[in-house]
């Protein structure tokens, strides 16, 4: 294969700092201004805090509608509760992915852990399934599948790698998300989809993910990905542990409003004056 057809680095991202919910200090990787760039994906919010009280103020009861969220703890304890009547926590190395669809009402309250470390991404649904009915799904550390390779550990959270079958297959958009550690000094390629989009956010260590070895990426950066057939990344000699998000962009106008995302203006108002009339859960 010609190293042309290799994902090249479109952009790196650093993030901001920001504080959402009751008072959770997080970072804002990407958001409302980066919807044309990650499309099918919204929003990702990392967090990685020693301190309790960065966090437990945590996300009360609040509205959602048109979007997929979903929650992944490296280390952590965040309790759940929604109006399907689900409730549990979400523990180290757990998943929770929450289909909003037509409307659900939910709360995340992080609980006092030694370290709590973890991202929040939000996945758009095609105009067609905005209104599709809400679903939760708690996805426990054993059910996500583990591959071990040389040097590399591959956690498959959502769609296929090498013929295996994630925790999770997408209703609405086949996301690939990959939890992916490699030991110092280990390379890594998979094979894309050529025009999806590519990101990735480094969790710890740092890597070169350029196939030239050229740039060198540490810790709390996100990736996107120019488009082709091939990404390759090359650890350093601190090893890395990364998240590798995939999917087909839906190219569907974007209408964003706080906890709820649409297409058009007018969905988002029906939506906003169903809550105030009590009439958002379907």
């Amino acid at each position: 294969m010609s190293e042309s057809n290799y994902r090249t680095i479109r952009k790196i991202i650093t993030g901001k700092n920001a504080v959402d919910g009751a008072g959770v200090k997080l970072v804002r990787v990407f958001g409302y201004d980066d919807t044309k760039d990650f499309d099918p994906f919204l929003m990702l919010d990392a967090f990685d805090s020693l301190n309790p009280d960065d966090y437990v103020k945590g996300f009360p009861w609040h509205p959602h509608r048109g979007i997929e969220t979903i929650t992944y703890l490296i280390n952590g304890n965040i309790e759940h509760g929604d109006s399907l009547g689900n409730k549990g926590s979400i523990l180290d190395g757990e998943c929770q992915w929450m289909t909003a669809g037509s409307g659900i009402i939910h709360q995340e309250m992080p609980v006092a852990s030694t370290r709590m470390l973890g991202v929040q991404l939000w996945l758009n649904l095609p105009a067609r399934e905005k209104m599709a009915a809400p679903k939760y799904r708690s996805i426990s550390k054993e059910d996500i599948p583990i591959i071990d390779e040389d040097g590399v550990k591959i956690h498959i959270i959502a769609g296929n790698y090498n013929g295996e079958k994630g925790a999770v297959e997408g209703d609405y958009v086949k996301a690939l998300y990959l939890d992916v550690e490699l030991d110092p000094g280990s390379g890594w390629y998979i094979d894309t989809e050529s025009d999806n989009t590519l990101f990735i956010y480094v969790l710890q260590g740092e890597a070169f993910f350029n196939h030239d070895d050229s740039t060198l990426i540490s810790e709390k950066h996100a990736v996107l990905f120019n488009e082709g057939n091939k990404f390759k990344v090359r650890a350093s000699n601190k090893g890395i542990r990364f998240l590798l998000l995939s999917g087909k962009p839906l190219k569907e106008p974007i209408a964003w409003g706080g906890p709820i995302v649409m297409n058009t203006r007018e969905e988002l108002d029906l939506a906003f004056r169903e809550l105030e009339e009590n009439k958002f859960i379907k």
